[in-house]
């Protein structure tokens, strides 16, 4: 299994910055290197979800489904199609002095007939998963900034 984290710390509040995390709907409008996200079927704070997003000039999609819990709080998602098919994924929020710390946690046992170990690690986490993390979390960062800044 490979784990793969990003972190940052945000200088906004959780509720700010879990909204951010949880509209995955409007993520195309407000993370650039996203490609679409379209909502499969919702049923209260669950929603399977069609996605796709840009790592440089790679287009990557898959199919989760989402659970988010506003109270926690906490976004979860759980892949059902695609590559990762079988990857979870949390998003965790630690209320800090003057903001709050986000880490995208994601866990995949990747299925791969050679080398599923080297290449789920180095390709697909490494290079795939850690890359789009790390936009998404540099924009919400600048997004919920700028909302608490308000």
């Amino acid at each position: 299994m490979t784990i793969t984290r990003n972190a940052i710390e945000i200088a906004a509040p959780v509720d700010v910055v879990y909204r951010l995390g949880a509209d995955t709907p409007r993520w195309p409008e407000v993370l650039p290197h996203y490609r679409y996200v379209r909502v499969l079927e919702e049923r209260g704070d669950t929603r399977t979800v069609a996605m796709s997003a840009w790592r440089d000039i790679f287009p990557v999609r898959w199919v989760a489904r989402q659970t988010n819990d506003p109270r926690t709080p906490h976004i979860a998602f759980h892949h059902l199609r695609g590559w990762t098919r079988g990857m979870d994924v949390e998003w965790i929020f630690e209320p800090l002095a003057g903001g709050t710390r986000v880490t995208i946690e994601h866990r995949l046992a990747f299925a791969f007939p050679v080398a599923p170990e080297w290449i789920g690690r180095h390709v697909v986490s490494g290079y795939f998963i850690h890359g789009v993390a790390a936009k998404t979390l540099a924009r919400v960062k600048e997004l919920a900034e700028a909302a608490a800044a308000r």
